[in-house]
């Protein structure tokens, strides 16, 4: 068959790592021919030992067409385990650039580090992505988590006005074609390919990869009068979703994302998904006695039976649990009397924040809370760590059966630790609002034991038999094109939890980069050879 000129705008990218296959990704973009006229294009994709693409260990086969939207996932099986490999995509002698990834080591294998950036929140619209920059820098990494919003729905100037960044359509994304269109968008940016194109990424969505404030039967910021089926809507988003991201889909289910993943005997990984696919709609406020209810659900009693299980059943010297709303109790009462006493003079703003903040939470779901913390007690599990996105600020917390009995607390060691990374670009709380409430949580909440409420930035993970250890690290701005990737060292901030004990320490030295730094294999981001 004659083959189309295309071109690979969006770059490759691999995710959802195990011991034996990898999910490999691209998107061919024809060039001298509409879209619409192709049935089929096939691709080719080749996996590697070595950046030169020599030493060819297998070829897979694909196709392609307007039915994904152009996009290729191939499921690269049969590969050995904890090893790095390169790929590239091809249609005939048309090239993608080169792509690095690895497959995890074998659940049974002895592993003694493992080392991790964790990213969420990332708006086209409010900013650069140096962030992004600053993660591809770190090149040593096994691997990134990213906890959501991966993409905004928002029209032009509803959410973020950075100039040259107008989001695509120009206008809120509703049906397939939208969705469609502003993923393409994001995935020209060149510092969201380079780290696409050296790390598998491990993914799930949150709201905005639909519609703010998303559950199962609408969404904050989906009106049916307007907008039509709330349903079709949620489809089109997950179609997109799956169509743009190196996620291995569920061979009969498309709105269960919800997956695990073992790093060697190091660490069990839990993706959960308390977004779509079992919540309840919010309450309208934290007084809402309706939070406490027996039957409220933020997932489904599938989902939450598997975590328990899995919580329950799992060996490996870490479980860890990547999702999307923060995990610990927020008391917004006690916070907002401290705030008054450190000269608060309108708590509307503040209030209105950490209100909001609340009900979407696990506070706003407190039985579902109660069965984990319930199961981590009882089973005695320890060394349990809670990576969280969603709301754009940094949070390190101490995460107890009751975190309101602060006496009891005294004389107890948490059940588990949180980690909540900050945004790549989605604003945090404004100035002068976000000092205070930096002054006021921690005091109204003593199991909240480093709160940073403005910064963009990523959390670097290294993990060892001994300890987790995160670190914030914050970039200079998300302004100025000469400062991409640049790193603020005055903001970067050490916390941890060691072996056996959840209670969080700070300011410990860094993590080591590797002795043998991953960075002097991986490929340089390029464009495509053809």
């Amino acid at each position: 068959m004659s083959l189309p000129a295309v071109a690979f705008n969006h770059g490759v990218a691999s995710g959802d790592s195990l011991a034996d296959r990898v999910i490999l990704w691209t998107r061919v973009t024809p060039t001298d021919a509409l879209p619409r006229t192709i049935d089929r294009v096939p691709v080719q994709v080749t996996v590697a030992r070595d950046r030169e693409m020599r030493e060819v260990v297998a070829k897979f086969d694909a196709s392609t067409g307007p039915d994904s939207d152009f996009c290729v996932k191939v499921d690269a099986v049969g590969l050995q385990p904890d090893t790095w490999y390169y790929y590239q995509f091809s249609v005939g002698s048309q090239r993608s650039s080169i792509g690095r990834t690895r497959t995890f080591p074998t659940s049974s294998a002895a592993t003694e580090r493992a080392r991790f950036a964790v990213v969420s929140c990332s708006n086209y619209a409010f900013g650069l992505f140096s962030v992004y920059k600053a993660v591809s820098d770190h090149a040593d990494l096994d691997f990134v988590l990213h906890l959501g919003d991966y993409v905004y729905e928002y029209g032009p100037g509803e959410y973020g006005d950075f100039p040259g960044r107008e989001p695509l359509p120009p206008h809120e994304m509703i049906e397939l074609a939208d969705y469609r269109q502003r993923y393409a968008q994001y995935r020209t940016d060149p510092h969201l390919q380079a780290v696409h194109q050296q790390f598998p990424m491990i993914c799930i969505w949150d709201d905005h990869e639909s519609a703010n404030d998303s559950y199962v039967g609408g969404a904050e910021n989906h009106d049916e009068a307007t907008e039509g089926d709330w349903a079709k809507r949620k489809a089109a988003s997950i179609q997109a979703y799956h169509e743009w991201l190196p996620i291995r889909e569920h061979p009969t289910d498309p709105e269960r994302i919800w997956r695990n993943f073992a790093f060697g005997n190091l660490i069990d990984l839990f993706m959960m998904d308390t977004r779509l696919e079992g919540r309840d709609q919010q309450v309208s406020s934290p007084s809402d006695p309706a939070r406490f209810s027996a039957d409220r659900r933020l997932i489904s009693e599938d989902q939450l039976g598997w975590l328990v299980a899995g919580l329950t059943d799992s060996s490996a010297r870490w479980r860890m649990i990547g999702q999307q709303v923060m995990f610990a109790e927020l008391n917004i009462a006690r916070t907002v009397d401290v705030a008054k006493t450190l000269g608060l003079e309108d708590e509307t703003e503040f209030n209105g924040q950490l209100a909001a903040l609340n009900v979407d939470q696990w506070d706003g779901y407190v039985a579902d809370r109660e069965v984990i913390l319930q199961t981590l007690a009882d089973n005695g599990i320890d060394n349990t760590v809670i990576f969280t996105g969603d709301i754009h600020t940094s949070w390190a917390n101490e995460v107890y059966a009751d975190s309101g009995n602060l006496l009891e607390n005294s004389l107890t060691t948490p059940l588990a630790a949180e980690f909540v990374t900050p945004s790549v670009t989605s604003p945090g709380l404004p100035d002068g609002v976000a000092e205070l409430a930096e002054l006021a949580v921690p005091v109204a909440n003593p199991h909240m034991k480093y709160v940073e409420l403005k910064t963009p930035g990523f959390m670097l993970v290294d993990v060892t038999l001994e300890r987790t250890q995160a670190e914030f690290y914050y970039v200079r701005n998300i302004t100025s094109e000469d400062d991409i990737g640049k790193i603020d060292p005055a903001k970067t901030k050490v916390v941890g939890v060691d072996d056996g004990n959840s209670s969080i320490y700070q300011d410990r030295a860094l993590s080591e980069p590797r002795a043998l730094r991953t960075a002097m294999f991986h490929p340089p981001v390029r464009t495509a050879v053809s």
